[in-house]
């Protein structure tokens, strides 16, 4: 077993973040017996921070739910999951990675230059759906934390012109799915620190590194200049 640095200061963060974990779920009621959760795990610490603490938790609920891993490679350049496909296996995480060609549906719809964000989540949350509906999973489970929130409010209200942010709990179009986001109380700092201490083999997403989402660079230096 792989010895921490710092035990104390992994059994800090860890407490932490569990803590913060419970709290969104039990104030937004998140979870509930019977559940069966499909965990988007894209290779980012959000992703492999969630997903691990989720599986902690479970052991200390009294009723049970069920987690799987899914994961979308959307075989863009430099796509490489062997790191983590090791990691679920050691944990032995149940897990399903899809392949999806959504790299060139982007590439050949959006002019060089141009951010291909909006357009990429589109199309890799309908997989996401597609996948949940076909399995029966009845939640899907997203990495967002309080930076994301508290970014996205602010684009929302600079950009935009209106005061919204990601909800906690959302239920789909089609009323068949909730999403959720159990991680909203939950700092980056400390998501950066506990992905650090446990070495989660981070996969980078090389399709945006040209242009990366340069609105919310913006607004994320704005916050921690304020």
């Amino acid at each position: 077993m792989y010895m921490h640095h710092n035990e104390k200061d992994y059994e800090r963060v860890e407490k932490k973040l569990l803590h913060h974990i419970g709290k969104g779920i039990n104030t937004f009621n998140l979870i509930e017996p019977g559940d069966r959760l499909l965990v988007c795990v894209s290779g980012g610490k959000d992703s492999y921070t969630l997903l691990h603490l989720l599986h902690k938790l479970k052991k200390r609920y009294k009723y049970s739910f069920d987690i799987h891993a899914y994961t979308l490679d959307q075989t863009q350049p430099g796509w490489n999951d062997s790191g983590l496909r090791a990691w679920l296996e050691s944990n032995k995480y149940e897990y399903t990675i899809e392949s999806r060609d959504t790299y060139s549906i982007v590439k050949d719809k959006i002019p060089e230059g141009k951010t291909y964000c909006s357009l990429c989540s589109r199309l890799r949350r309908g997989n996401i759906y597609r996948f949940a509906k076909d399995n029966n999973y009845n939640k899907v489970v997203l990495g967002h934390h309080r930076d994301d929130l508290i970014q996205s409010l602010l684009m929302s209200i600079l950009y935009n012109g209106e005061i919204k942010s990601m909800p906690a709990k959302l239920i789909t179009q089609d009323h068949e799915l909730i999403v959720i986001r159990p991680m909203i109380y939950c700092q980056e700092n400390d998501i950066k620190e506990y992905a650090k201490l446990n070495q989660f083999p981070i996969i980078p997403c090389n399709l945006c590194s040209t242009q990366e989402n340069l609105t919310r660079k913006k607004v994320a230096k704005l916050i921690s200049d304020l």
